[in-house]
């Protein structure tokens, strides 16, 4: 059998007083596109920083693609990370550069020395970085300053150099939480749609029932650092799912 991408095992994180994972268990296998949803709180983002080593575990196991996240560091670590790919809410751009020069930093884990400018780049490292803009729809403005664009324009150069990165595993930490419902639903249609073509794995913390709903193939609903329920999405509708955001807990049945 392969191995799974992801596999947490009683895996525990407090901050102070507050439980923000208690003893989660969870498996990802390659090519599973999952949600993990749940009210602010629930653990979800927690969760997700420690499948690429942001966050350590108190107690615990998390192994992503063969690595001991707990455990490793340094080189590594970095090696791992190089296979993470990571889609933000916030876009995580430098506004003062270019679309082509925020792509091009998804490939600084593959190439040597510092890079001063787009002509500093490998010419095969620039193709490929024109080639996922092109995917995501922004080939056009390649050459325009990231903070000139959209919301919407700069999830999906964010998206373009994460995928730069040649990774593996996808997480992407509510990526369409601050764009507005036509303008998220066509970013998580890309998002889905360039996993899909490219055999990746994805974990995606959501607080829209309905995109994780629509986009993905299995739920996992969390509340108070707890998994209540873990499902493929066919099984599901948006009346269980909205438990999860009542004072009575859902639970597996």
């Amino acid at each position: 059998m392969t191995a799974p991408v992801v596999e947490t095992k009683g895996l525990v994180k407090s901050f102070g007083d507050v439980t923000a994972c208690a003893g989660i268990d969870l498996t990802v296998a390659r090519g599973e596109i999952v949600a993990l949803l749940g009210p602010s709180g629930s653990g979800k983002s927690t969760l997700l920083r420690h499948l690429n080593g942001l966050t350590r575990p108190d107690a615990g196991q998390v192994r992503v693609l063969g690595a001991d996240v707990a455990t490793v560091k340094g080189a590594e670590l970095r090696a791992l990370r190089r296979r993470v790919g990571v889609v933000f809410q916030q876009f995580n751009l430098v506004g003062r550069l270019t679309v082509m020069e925020n792509v091009l930093h998804g490939a600084l884990g593959r190439v040597r020395g510092p890079r001063y400018g787009i002509v500093t780049w490998p010419r095969s490292v620039r193709a490929e970085a024109f080639e996922h803009l092109d995917r995501v729809g922004l080939a056009d403005r390649a050459y325009q300053r990231a903070g000139s664009l959209s919301g919407g324009q700069q999830q999906r150069v964010a998206i373009a150099r994460a995928l730069l990165q040649r990774p593996e595993l996808m997480l992407a930490d509510e990526p369409v939480a601050s764009l507005d419902p036509e303008t998220a639903a066509s970013v998580m249609d890309l998002l889905v749609r360039v996993c899909r073509e490219d055999g990746l794995t994805m974990v995606c913390t959501l607080h829209q029932i309905e995109l994780a709903l629509e986009w993905t193939r299995r739920v996992v609903g969390l509340r108070l650092g707890e998994i209540r329920l873990d499902e493929p999405t066919e099984l599901l509708d948006a009346v269980r799912l909205r438990g999860l955001y009542l004072s009575d807990p859902v639970t597996v049945p």
